[in-house]
């Protein structure tokens, strides 16, 4: 039966692979994430292994730039968690990542075809346009560029060679950990792409 590794785990595990994450730290009180926060906007969440889908169930605050607003989210997810009667659950603090292309990363175990590495357009647009590409790992350079190529969405997510080259990275290193790892399931949703660089926001790894 697969298991959802622990959140500070699987960012490890990227960042061993030089996939870059925004800043985050478990807090157990209001006072620690005003003090993580360190004056900048933050985003909180819980986090458990019985609630997968953290928005739906109302386990996300947003947005949250003053002293005050972190101390509330603290209560509130506290609160929140408790009545859903999660057990074990976990606040996560993360600071928040500036807007940009939202993209998924992701990888799964096929039956008949093995490991496999998908990219696409990300966020809230993955059920609307399902606009994804597939590779059997492991991939390579000509693999990666082929699965950018695929997308309707390519002009969007690459728009120029460099923001290309830096997509193609992300996939070979993703393919790679994916290979060398017992990964059942990666979920990098969303990553969110800038001119000079990215950020893997929101990961869930199963194992």
């Amino acid at each position: 039966m697969a298991v959802l590794l622990d959140y500070i785990e699987a960012e490890r595990m990227l960042k061993r692979y030089g996939i870059k994450t925004v800043r985050s730290a478990y807090v157990k009180s209001g006072e620690e994430a005003v003090r993580f926060s360190n004056g900048k906007p933050l985003v909180m969440k819980v986090l458990s292994q019985q609630a997968l889908h953290k928005s739906k169930s109302g386990l996300v605050k947003l947005n949250l730039y003053t002293e005050k607003e972190v101390r509330d989210a603290f209560s509130y997810l506290a609160k929140r968690a408790s009545s859903l009667k999660l057990s074990g659950y976990k606040i996560l603090a993360q600071e928040m990542a500036p807007s940009g292309i939202e993209i998924i990363v992701g990888g799964k175990v096929d039956p008949q075809f093995g490991k496999l590495v998908l990219v696409g357009l990300g966020g809230v647009y993955v059920e609307a346009f399902k606009d994804v590409a597939v590779r059997v790992c492991p991939i390579g350079s000509y693999d990666a560029k082929s699965m950018i190529s695929q997308l309707k969405s390519r002009s969007v997510i690459a728009p120029n060679p460099g923001a290309e080259r830096m997509v193609e990275s992300l996939l070979l290193k993703a393919s790679k950990m994916i290979m060398e790892n017992n990964i059942s399931e990666l979920d990098l949703n969303p990553v969110i792409l800038y001119p000079d660089g990215y950020n893997a926001v929101d990961l869930r790894i199963m194992k």
